[in-house]
């Protein structure tokens, strides 16, 4: 049994995935931040109870033998993106990233990685003393 068949890694897991991605999607804002009619993009917030939902009801078949079929597997999508829709600030050029705004948003992913990070961290050490090492 490894650690990313207990359901709480497994969240923890997904949570860093949607921090990364959410990293690569304001990485490219930044980058954009002088594209004409450029317009930021953040992912959708990510909510526990909605992963835990959405996970809860994904059930695969599993062909215990040969000649079984296996069914079709349905597959763990990315996280989805969305627009801001009315920026608060556009350039004349149609750009609308706001740097600050974009960096604030760095920030508390940084923040929010740190986080998770130590809680898995800590679960870590919970099982290495109750193992009783």
């Amino acid at each position: 049994m490894s650690f990313s068949d207990i359901t709480l890694f497994a969240s923890v897991r997904k949570r860093l995935d949607w921090l990364t991605q959410r990293q690569e999607v304001l990485a490219q804002n930044i980058a954009n931040a002088d594209t004409p009619k450029y317009r930021a993009s953040d992912l959708k917030a990510y909510k526990f109870k909605d992963i835990l939902r959405r996970e809860s009801m994904q059930l695969n078949m599993i062909a215990s033998e040969v000649n079984h079929l296996p069914g079709q597997r349905k597959r763990i999508r990315d996280f989805s993106e969305q627009k801001d829709r009315l920026p608060y600030e556009t350039a004349p050029n149609g750009n609308a990233v706001i740097i600050e705004e974009q960096m604030a948003k760095v920030n508390e992913s940084q923040i929010n990685h740190q986080f998770t990070t130590n809680i898995y961290k800590k679960h870590i050490q919970m099982f290495m003393m109750a193992l009783g090492r």
